[in-house]
């Protein structure tokens, strides 16, 4: 693959903020399009090709999470939607609970605590650095229904160990939800080896697709347990038959789609998973924690540079985060978007995260210019 051809991107700026938007690879943003000129021309004329995309849409992501069937993925609008269906779903009993990192994206966070009103306690855990798994463990009690985590943290980067999580859960009872927006596309995640019974992925990050869409996996034994919270004409198998009487919900992934899908979306999608299946998942996150494993080597020996992200190579996936002393995390992702070089503050870190076709040159671009920045500040 020519890298610069297939992502534009690298030759005009430095990319380092994949954990928030990724930019389009060029065969998505051909296939997108191709969509809208279509639709221009022709208006839905191509509506039974774009089922046919919809369909091996949810086959490529049951190839990207090693699922066994294509009934068990739900196309949503993002990962919060996902989050919700299964917090709001589940038939809770007051004084329930639920267990997730305290640190966690909102969108992990918010969906729990808005069950408050229902009885539910939300247990909000402060990882342990040392062993971040062994902190969720202990705070399953016999009133835990779920735990749910972030399988990389948006702000430090860390990777938890999903399998050693989801067997502590399958002993306890406990189900247990990923949302892997910072996971998958990234790094390779097999849901039958993490014991998952959710796994929640946005489109517009490490699988560099549009915003809007969402892969929900759900398997089947802990999707019986939801109910359904909305109802409509295209959660069945066959929605085009829009005399039936809906006696009642289908018992597939579709009982998540109740209405009209993100058709732009899904064929970005699809295109963008098939551009990360046409590579070996192991090659390209090796490649991508080489980047890190540089990123985390360079600043560690920059004077004045404090390093929040693990150091441990299976700790990490595409996310370093870094602090200079005495600038605030502001000024210095400002100084280096001034330089061309898209990074994003988190708290009070300064947040890089490249992908997988970063060049390294541009890894020792910016190692230079943080060297640069932390010079002029000591001096």
């Amino acid at each position: 693959m020519n890298l610069a051809e297939q992502f534009p991107v690298i030759d005009r700026h430095v990319w380092l903020n994949h954990a928030a938007i990724s930019p389009w690879p060029a065969a998505v943003s051909r296939a997108v399009a191709d969509y809208v000129e279509d639709n221009a021309r022709r208006g839905p004329l191509g509506y039974g090709q774009w089922l046919d995309i919809e369909a091996r849409l949810r086959e490529r992501a049951c190839r990207l999470l090693n699922a066994d069937s294509s009934q068990d993925i739900a196309l949503v609008a993002n990962t919060s939607t996902g989050l919700n269906r299964i917090a709001g779903g589940l038939d809770w009993s007051s004084g329930d609970s639920v267990v997730f990192p305290a640190n966690d994206f909102p969108s992990n966070r918010l969906p729990w605590l808005a069950l408050a009103d229902r009885g539910v306690k939300a247990h909000a855990v402060t990882l342990n650095d040392n062993d971040p798994e062994r902190s969720l463990i202990a705070a399953i009690g016999p009133s835990t229904r779920v735990l749910s985590v972030s399988s990389v943290l948006y702000d430090t980067g860390l990777r938890l160990d999903l399998k050693r999580l989801g067997d502590a859960c399958k002993r306890h009872g406990v189900l247990f939800c990923i949302d892997a927006i910072q996971h998958l596309g990234a790094l390779p995640l097999d849901v039958e080896l993490t014991g998952a019974d959710f796994v929640v992925a946005g489109s517009h990050k490490w699988m560099m697709a549009p915003e809007g869409l969402a892969i929900f996996w759900s398997r089947p034994e802990a999707r019986e347990q939801l109910q359904t919270l909305d109802s409509g004409w295209r959660m069945f198998s066959d929605p085009f038959n829009f005399e039936r009487e809906y006696p009642c919900s289908p018992d597939t992934a579709s009982c998540f789609e109740p209405g009209t899908l993100n058709t732009a979306g899904i064929i970005g999608l699809n295109t963008a998973v098939d551009l990360l299946l046409e590579h070996d998942p192991g090659a390209t996150a090796g490649r991508l924690l080489d980047l890190t494993d540089r990123l985390t080597e360079g600043l560690m020996k920059i004077p004045g540079v404090g390093l929040a992200s693990p150091l441990e190579r299976d700790r990490r996936a595409g996310i370093v985060s870094f602090w200079i002393s005495e600038s605030s995390a502001e000024e210095v992702t400002a100084s280096l978007n001034l330089r061309d070089i898209h990074a994003a503050t988190r708290g009070k870190r300064v947040r890089l995260s490249p992908h997988f076709y970063t060049p390294m040159a541009q890894i020792e671009q910016t190692l230079k210019c943080v060297a640069d920045l932390a010079a002029r500040r000591k001096g």
